[in-house]
């Protein structure tokens, strides 16, 4: 009997999540993982658009709207934890204040380029726009910005690129997952977003009692420490 590939869609902000469970499924379940991460947009798109799933995290939210749609099951649905925004920098760089709404706009405006996950589909970009907005800077900046279809992505072009002055948003999660960036803090709390993130069964799952297990497994107590850890909070 060969190993069973578990189908996943899910969103950036739990990539490094699922990615530390994956010797521990193969170990525990016999089952290796096939994920797609990226913005919740995109996975949405996806999900309904055919591709093969059987396990699916995004925000609570979008998670909801899909169960009522009949495209995940309402059941086995496990919350992760709230995940908040919040602003990087390359590893080694100077640390602006960004405590007050007025710091983070002298911090951006002080900036040369600005990177952060796709502003119409991804949950940090969409909130991040609109925070630039808030503050009255979002055109002034928009020549510096430097967009990418998910936060991993964001961050992994922030960390490769030394120049001085950059600045990144995106998820905390996303931030500590990537090498050669670090966490400045999260938006100050005008401006907080702490999005709930929760893992679902596919309706078309082939196999979904190894999904629920996996569900299961990305939820459970004996993966808190990790899940905290890597920026999920409870």
């Amino acid at each position: 009997m060969g190993t069973a590939t578990l189908y996943l869609l899910c969103a950036g902000a739990a990539q490094g999540l699922v990615k530390a469970l994956q010797a521990r499924l193969l170990a525990e379940a016999g089952a290796t993982l096939e994920g797609r991460f990226g913005a919740v947009g995109a996975m949405k798109e996806a999900l309904l658009a055919g591709e093969a799933c059987d396990v699916m995290v995004s925000t609570d939210k979008m998670i909801g709207e899909l169960v009522d749609a009949g495209v995940l099951r309402g059941e086995p649905r496990a919350p992760l934890g709230r995940v908040r925004t919040g602003i990087a920098v390359r590893r080694g760089a100077p640390r602006p204040d960004v405590s007050t709404p007025e710091a983070l706009k002298a911090a951006l405006l002080a900036a040369d380029a600005i990177y952060f996950p796709d502003a119409v589909r991804s949950t940090a970009g969409i909130h991040f726009a609109n925070v630039m907005r808030e503050l009255g800077i979002h055109d002034e900046l928009a020549p510096r910005f430097r967009t990418f279809p998910n936060g991993a992505t964001a961050m992994r072009e922030l960390a490769a690129h030394d120049a001085p002055r950059q600045i990144g948003c995106t998820q905390v999660t996303e931030i500590r997952y990537t090498e050669g960036v670090e966490l400045v803090a999260p938006l100050p709390a005008r401006f907080e977003l702490a999005t709930v993130y929760t893992a679902a069964v596919s309706a078309r799952a082939a196999e979904p009692a190894l999904a629920a297990r996996f569900v299961a497994m990305l939820a459970g107590a004996e993966t808190r420490a990790l899940r905290e850890a890597g920026g999920f909070e409870p």
